[in-house]
């Protein structure tokens, strides 16, 4: 019998997919997120400028062709287990649904309307060595999961590829980016953040895929996007990550 290491509140179970209706309450802390600053950039990952997060993920933008920039962690344990998340109920996009550890935006030089947030984190747009997406990957774990920073060096954060997708969530949200893809590998300690996250699991590569094969289990459309292309393969070959990383962008429909 196969044993699961799961951790993660009995308020939140995995929602069946015949449950359409929208049931985030949305918050007065995520209506303010909304005004972080995120990197407008072009097809081929060019900056172009910043937009809020209200302004990037609206669909009446984002069908008028505004990108903005993202990435997405992946976190294992030593076991090579994956840290999964459930977003929590009070996210404005794609509440409820699970998806990979960590996902989220690198933002503009810090605002004082945010309280000084990420001021700690550095640049998050610098783009040497992706320097800038790992700073926000950082910073986002802690914030969402509640992981110390000791416990995340930046030179932990391995780059391995960049998605672009395009995915409506409700006539108004949606998103439109470009993903970079990080790996980590490690120990941490996780208190997650409710406001953030709903539940979290350890799961190991057969766990995922029954996961995603099950009728009532709801994932983000670029983590099934990610698993489907990159990571299984990554997962077999995970002491060897260095030889699959890649400068491309790669596209899904």
């Amino acid at each position: 019998q196969m044993i699961r290491y799961f951790v993660r509140r009995a308020s939140a179970p995995y929602l069946p997919s015949h449950i359409t209706k929208r049931t985030a309450s949305v918050s007065s802390t995520q209506l303010n997120l909304l005004k972080e600053e995120c990197i407008l950039v072009d097809r081929n990952d060019k900056v172009l400028g910043f937009g809020s997060k209200k302004y990037c993920h609206l669909n009446e933008n984002i069908s008028k062709g505004v990108i903005h920039r993202a990435f997405s962690v992946f976190l294992f344990n030593k076991e090579n287990r994956l840290l999964l998340q459930q977003r929590s109920k009070h996210k404005i996009t794609f509440p409820n649904l699970w998806s990979n550890t960590c996902c989220s935006h690198p933002l503009r030089a810090l605002s004082n309307d945010l309280n000084n947030i990420y001021s700690d984190f550095g640049d998050e747009l610098e783009e040497t060595e992706n320097l800038g997406v790992k700073r926000a990957a950082q910073r986002k774990l802690n914030h969402e999961l509640g992981i110390p920073v000791s416990q995340l060096p930046i030179d932990k954060f391995q780059f391995l590829t960049r998605i672009f997708y395009t995915a409506p969530d409700t006539e108004t949200w949606g998103e439109c980016e470009i993903d970079y893809v990080l790996i980590f590998r490690g120990e941490v300690d996780v208190k997650f953040n409710d406001e953030e996250v709903g539940a979290v699991d350890w799961v190991n590569e057969e766990e995922l895929r029954k996961l995603l094969a099950a009728s009532d289990f709801r994932a983000t459309p670029w983590f099934k996007h990610i698993c489907n292309k990159f990571l299984y393969k990554w997962w077999n070959d995970i002491d060897n990550l260095h030889s699959k990383s890649d400068s491309q962008i790669h596209q899904f429909d």
